[in-house]
């Protein structure tokens, strides 16, 4: 008996499900201020400022993000080629997603001392590659799962699930395993398990926490979602993919509306996947947030992106994706405005008095917003993406979209890098971020509201 339509969406989106915790715990709010805080408190006590040290740390953290998104950038366009032409996109999945829960696993290896700080740090960037690559496969079953109109609607639905996915995630391991300086967890217990909070395995066992998430959840996607059986191709010859992908991105160049499109989310995505990034290690090194606090900017900014994404979806099947688009793009960069204009002692140069927690309400409300028109911009440019897709290559084409997602990757964080230290602040390093989606935004004016189908 064969799968039902239902059943098939369902399963393509447990994988949004599965995945999101990659990101949620370990990108932006458990592992990546926890990486900072240590890697802080080692070069502090090899010797440098504590200001030196923040912003070191921070480097080294986007050094390595680069590093991740110019191999994501150049290895998904082949893989979607290649999976295009042998017509098998799980088998690629699946090993992917092995490998992505096998480093999450080993991120448990970072100790507060700083011991396999640098292991961890590759290996995490390592399984957020293979993470990515898995999920940009998975994103080439959407075309096949509706209409173009519906599939706004469907891709809105799928991100909302998966940052619910996030959300649970997160309340799970603030009530129960990360630990704050005192020991305890948000509802001050002990970290599960008889797990030691001297040596931090509450907020280390985020690793295995991912791990597990991801192996569980993803059973519904392996039984589930299957590739479309007309589809099925003899194995490819490695010469013939690569002369595939090269037509096809001649082919691009030559629609106008796709080109544009991809050239504007180039801009845009990078520069939320840097807010993503760095939002956990802002609210670290500039607000001084504990753990536990960060969590808590995280399942707002989660619960944001779930409503405001289901929302989103709604928004795309009525007006289309562009419009949706070019509102969260305005919103990000408000957003970022406000991180570059805001410290602990002032806001926009308005000096604060000692103690005002007017920094950390502002903060959170940007947590929501990058949660929320986070969640809606990309879900609304995987929807635009189909308008632009090839209906017998969506492989190819989604990893067109992934490399102009992370083709210039290395951009935020070397910008961000290089305004970190030259300025040698925290906030500062962000003003390149705002340009990056004036930039989209300029770009986003040449796109067809109805994509290449309209050309």
């Amino acid at each position: 008996m064969g799968t039902s339509p239902r059943k098939r969406i369902w399963g393509w989106m447990f994988f949004d499900w599965a995945q999101q915790p990659y990101a949620t715990l370990g990108l932006t709010f458990i592992f990546a201020p926890y990486f900072a805080a240590v890697a802080t408190d080692m070069l502090i006590a090899q010797g440098s400022a504590v200001d030196d040290a923040k912003v070191e740390a921070q480097t080294l953290w986007s050094s390595a993000q680069t590093v991740a998104g110019l191999i994501i950038a150049f290895s998904a366009p082949f893989l979607g080629a290649w999976a295009d032409a042998s017509g098998r996109k799980r088998p690629w999945i699946l090993v992917f997603t092995a490998l992505a829960v096998a480093c999450a696993a080993s991120l448990w290896m970072l100790m507060p001392d700083g011991s396999n700080l640098m292991l961890a740090l590759a290996l995490f960037w390592l399984g957020f590659v293979c993470s990515e690559v898995a999920f940009n496969l998975n994103n080439a079953f959407l075309p096949e799962l509706g209409t173009p109109e519906e599939v706004g609607r469907i891709s809105g639905g799928a991100t909302a699930f998966g940052y619910w996915g996030g959300v649970v995630a997160l309340f799970l391991m603030l009530l129960f395993f990360a630990e704050n300086e005192s020991g305890k967890t948000l509802i001050a217990l002990a970290p599960a398990f008889g797990l030691d909070p001297e040596t931090r395995e509450g907020t280390r066992f985020v690793g295995p926490f991912i791990a597990l998430w991801f192996a569980v959840f993803l059973i519904p996607f392996i039984l589930w979602t299957r590739e479309n059986p007309a589809l099925d191709r003899a194995r490819p010859k490695f010469g013939a993919v690569l002369g595939g992908l090269w037509a096809s991105i001649r082919r691009v160049s030559r629609q106008p509306s796709t080109r544009a499109f991809l050239l504007s989310s180039l801009f845009y995505r990078d520069a939320l996947t840097a807010l993503y990034a760095y939002g956990g290690i802002y609210a670290r090194q500039v607000l001084d947030w504990e753990t536990i606090q960060i969590g808590v900017f995280g399942i707002i900014a989660a619960v944001a992106a779930a409503v405001i994404s289901w929302i989103g979806g709604i928004a795309d099947h009525k007006l289309g994706p562009k419009p949706v688009i070019a509102f969260c793009i305005w919103a990000m960069i408000g957003v970022g405005a406000i991180i570059v204009g805001m410290s602990r002692e002032q806001i926009f140069g308005i000096p604060l008095a000692e103690g005002s927690t007017l920094p950390d309400t502002l903060f959170y409300i940007c947590g929501a917003a990058i949660g929320g028109a986070g969640g809606a911009l990309y879900s609304a440019s995987r929807s635009m993406m189909v308008r632009h897709t090839d209906p017998h290559n969506p492989g190819e084409a989604f990893g067109l979209f992934a490399f102009a997602g992370k083709a210039t990757a290395f951009l935020a964080p070397a910008l961000i890098t290089a305004f970190g230290i030259l300025t040698n602040s925290n906030q500062l390093a962000f003003l390149p971020v705002i340009l990056l989606f004036l930039v989209g935004l300029f770009l986003l004016r040449y796109v067809h509201p109805d994509g290449a189908r309209a050309a």
